[in-house]
């Protein structure tokens, strides 16, 4: 729904039709003014779409204080997954690592999977580290906005892509390990985010941030050159940024699934890019 202004045709917030706005429910695509947006994972949202003052939901106050990372279960498995590889298997070469790090060569011949399972494995402690902790500060607030199977499959998706610009920017000797693609899938969908909520105070702190980050983060290869995977970085980054870009276009009661199968289409895409 947007009100416009009978004077001038801009439209104004729902309600508040003394302000003209620019800004809209990322849900319901009612115009609302700064005072009325309210951060979500996807954008911004009015009151009646998270049942704040003057919605049509319910709001059920609860004395308990919930963590911070409560109701984020892809976000725990994913981690979960690479100490728990790493404790058991290590860093070095064994035959865990033969079956499932992006091996160009391997790819070549076939082996799409190899663009996903990266992920489980680290090639150190500070690599595993660096990459579960980005996974713990942007993983949950994601995993909430969107859904536990978007995030999952937008997790995946992004490693995928990453897999995909190592395997054709890289060379055909080359290998890799870890979840760095699948991180800076993250970073896309964080910078997209910012990017739409760029028009407030906090979205431009958002996007300032996130692109000091990515800045330090495209500087490390040439510091530490042949040691970081430049190529599934920028592959994730750009997957990352398209799925959140899609994802902002999606409402509706049947939004999750969309993101989903939004998510899913893009992991698809990538085992298409190194099988054609």
């Amino acid at each position: 729904m947007v009100t416009q202004d009978p004077a001038g045709g801009t439209p104004v917030c729902y309600r508040h039709p003394d302000r003209q706005t620019l800004l809209r429910c990322s849900r319901c695509g009612k115009s609302i003014c700064a005072s009325c947006s309210i951060d979500s994972a996807v954008g911004q949202r009015c009151p009646d779409c998270v049942g704040g003052e003057g919605g049509t939901q319910k709001v059920v106050r609860n004395p308990v204080r919930v963590p911070r990372r409560a109701g984020t279960p892809a976000t725990m498995v994913f981690i979960g997954l690479a100490v728990g590889f790493y404790l058991v298997f290590g860093s070095g070469e064994s035959s865990m690592f033969e079956a499932l790090a992006l091996i160009n060569q391997r790819v070549r011949a076939g082996e799409w999977w190899r663009l996903f399972t990266p992920v489980l494995l680290h090639g150190g402690l500070t690599h595993l580290f660096f990459n579960m902790w980005a996974l713990w500060i942007l993983g949950p607030r994601v995993e909430r906005g969107v859904g536990t199977a978007p995030f999952a499959a937008l997790y995946l998706a992004s490693a995928g892509m990453g897999g995909v610009a190592f395997y054709h920017f890289g060379s055909d000797f080359a290998v890799a390990v870890g979840a760095s693609g699948a991180i800076f899938g993250l970073f896309g969908v964080w910078l997209n985010w910012a990017l739409h909520r760029r028009n407030t105070a906090y979205g431009r702190a958002l996007l300032s941030n996130v692109l000091v980050i990515l800045a330090i983060n495209a500087a490390l290869p040439l510091v530490m050159r042949g040691v970081i995977a430049w190529q599934a970085h920028l592959g994730g980054l750009v997957a990352g940024f398209v799925i959140g870009e899609m994802w902002s276009r999606i409402r509706g009661p049947n939004a999750v699934a969309q993101r989903t199968a939004a998510a899913v289409g893009v992991a698809l895409i990538a085992i298409a890019l190194v099988l054609i």
